[in-house]
């Protein structure tokens, strides 16, 4: 007897691992956790349950926990589920692909749409390719979507990144990994701390879009920058952390607070460094690299 149900172990474990020759993006859903399920499983029905250091793998996530459990839809064997189960990770969750490493209290995933939700004070580290290549970027907030299909992840409520000296903050942040790209979105906000002479300086719009490799900046919808007694708003906001320059462009206005002065243009350059305002004839916002994938 106890022959027999090793055997049917070992079936269903090789069962569980097989990829289904189906579909490529179905196929990259399929999740593969390592080692034999716990005694009490249902080894029909489900739920399989994992213990003593879990270890999974989908697509491109490799996944560590405390405990494991996967289930199918109710009523349809764990064997015949491929394709429409679930799994849900918890304790000391970890998440790793690529540059990206993320941790949580628990991960809840589906194969059915190929996301996977970090709850319970959950974090990532997006690190640079080279040393040269920007700074660390890192991500806290309510929860955390990571999607199998793509690089991108999704973290919602009171979310906050930070890479250097800036910071950003929103409702919404989506982020793509390839692209290291940054969407903000719910009241964003972002800040880059005073540095040497410069002063603090707060952008803000109904969308915040940020590359945080080149440390540039496109901001869109009611724009505003504050530094010191200078506020400039306008249409929309490109700004260039490396060379210290914003453009401000469309119905610009630029007021100082202390001396009332006020500039109205087209398209106003503030040199940061130097908190210094003027008027441009020309200038186009890059908008085409900060489009997220799928983006036309």
């Amino acid at each position: 007897m106890k022959n027999i149900l090793n055997a049917q172990k070992a079936l269903l474990l090789g069962l569980l691992i097989v990829t289904p020759v189906l579909a490529q993006s179905a196929s990259n859903r399929i999740i593969k956790i390592d080692g034999n399920p716990a005694a009490g499983s249902n080894l029909r029905n489900g739920p399989l349950n994992f213990t003593g250091g879990v270890s999974a793998t989908v697509s491109t996530l490799k996944i560590g926990s405390a405990l494991a459990s996967m289930t199918g839809p109710e009523g349809t064997p764990i064997l015949q589920a491929q394709g429409k189960r679930n799994a849900t990770f918890t304790g000391n969750v970890n998440v790793n692909r690529g540059r990206l490493s993320a941790k949580g209290d628990k991960l809840a995933y589906s194969e059915t749409t190929g996301q996977g939700l970090l709850t319970g004070n959950p974090s990532a580290t997006f690190v640079p390719e080279k040393k040269d290549d920007g700074d660390t970027v890192n991500i806290r907030a309510a929860q955390m979507s990571l999607d199998v299909d793509t690089n991108v992840s999704t973290s919602t409520g009171s979310v906050q990144l930070v890479s250097g000296n800036q910071t950003g903050k929103a409702d919404k942040l989506v982020f793509d990994e390839d692209k290291e790209l940054a969407q903000f979105t719910g009241s964003p906000t972002l800040t880059r701390a005073a540095k040497g002479n410069q002063k603090e300086l707060v952008m803000s719009g109904q969308e915040v879009r940020a590359l945080t490799k080149t440390k540039t900046l496109y901001v869109t919808g009611g724009v505003k920058l504050v530094q010191g007694n200078t506020t400039t708003t306008g249409n929309a906001l490109y700004y260039d952390d490396k060379k210290n320059v914003a453009y401000v462009v469309g119905n610009a206005v630029s007021v100082d607070s202390k001396s009332k002065a006020t500039l109205r243009a087209n398209i106003l350059e503030q040199r940061t460094d130097l908190v210094r305002v003027r008027e441009v004839s020309s200038f186009k916002i890059p908008a085409e690299q900060f489009k997220l994938r799928g983006e036309k």
